[in-house]
């Protein structure tokens, strides 16, 4: 399964950039990205394992419930 690399926009609004077969690659095609994006907080690059780019998606716009207190 590769690595997809998205950049999610306001108002849930994703554009992949990347996709690469191991994670390595992904995660320092990540870093150079929010580094370019400097502090710009309306854009934020996310990493994500899965099948395929559907559903990569599918999990980045996932709503998760958050975990309970004192689950550390």
């Amino acid at each position: 399964m590769p690595y997809y690399v998205y950049a999610v926009h306001p108002f849930a609004q994703l554009e992949q950039v990347g996709e690469h077969g191991a994670y390595r690659e992904a995660s320092a095609q990540a870093k150079a990205l929010r580094e370019k994006l400097g502090g710009d907080a309306a854009t934020r690059i996310r990493v994500m394992f899965a099948d395929s780019a559907v559903a990569a998606e599918d999990l980045i716009l996932a709503i998760r419930d958050p975990r309970p207190p004192g689950d550390d």
